[in-house]
């Protein structure tokens, strides 16, 4: 399959004016494109704190982004309000069509009689998240509970998380708890716990039409005569990335 081929005859909706446009711009360096899952997906919200986090490294790098979200406009809407993603650079794809001409793992499918697509791909979805047919999704929870000196602290001491079922939780716990400048234990957990309470809160707009929640993404950098200088293929929920202490490393490796 021809990555930079198949991306350049595409074209998505965009969120940001609602137009039918193509994905790619001829005029970029080079194009970080992200394939993502449904946009309710934790793995994407997560991904989108890693970008706005690593905005002056791209920057540097002269990296421009695209993400193709699986969802409808208002789904998109949605997930720049709450993650900050630009809605320019934020197309979708209602069916996940492009994903699975780039032949992007679909996720655990096992048929289950007399169900509707949506409610087997839930359950489905639900034996992913206990490590089913998703490899290395019960060991990436854990290092959300337990702490990660490889990966960065993730939480300011004077930030306060809310949102969440739990009282507001001030940053400066997690240094009493752990210390600094590295991923502290519970650390990762809250800031997941957060993105799991803003997705169930809106949960039809995330998601209006759940028969694609198995499916999962790929990220795909290319330079601007199409070479494919990166890709990462997801094949578990919570592996968006090669190395998901630093997500974004292969980016610094360039």
């Amino acid at each position: 399959m021809n990555v930079y081929s198949t991306l350049q005859k595409t074209e998505r909706q965009l969120v940001s004016d609602g137009l039918v446009k193509p994905i790619l711009d001829r005029k970029a360096d080079k194009t970080l494109v992200l394939l993502w899952s449904q946009l309710g997906d934790f793995d994407n919200l997560e991904y989108a704190w890693w970008l706005q986090r690593e905005s002056e490294l791209l920057k540097t790098k002269r990296i421009t982004v695209k993400a193709i979200g699986i969802g409808d406009r208002n789904s998109g809407i949605k997930f720049c309000q709450y993650t900050g993603f630009p809605q320019e650079s934020l197309y979708v794809d209602p069916t996940a069509e492009l994903h699975r001409k780039l032949g992007l793992y679909q996720g655990l499918s096992v048929k289950v009689p007399g169900l509707s697509a949506k409610n087997t791909a839930l359950i489905n979805l639900m034996l992913m998240c206990a490590g089913i047919g998703s490899p290395g999704t019960l060991s990436e929870v854990f290092r959300g509970y337990k702490g990660d000196r490889q990966a960065p602290q993730l939480i300011a001491n004077d930030q306060v998380i809310e949102n969440t079922p739990l009282p507001a939780i001030k940053g400066k716990l997690f240094k009493l708890a752990g210390g600094e400048n590295f991923q502290r234990p519970f650390e990762l957990a809250t800031l997941r716990l957060q993105n799991m309470t803003e997705v169930l809160s809106n949960w039809q707009t995330y998601v209006p039409n759940g028969a694609y929640l198995t499916q999962r993404g790929g990220t795909f950098l290319l330079d601007t005569e199409g070479n494919l200088l990166y890709q990462h293929c997801d094949r578990n929920i919570l592996g968006f990335a090669a190395n998901m202490s630093d997500p974004l490393s292969f980016i610094r490796e360039l």
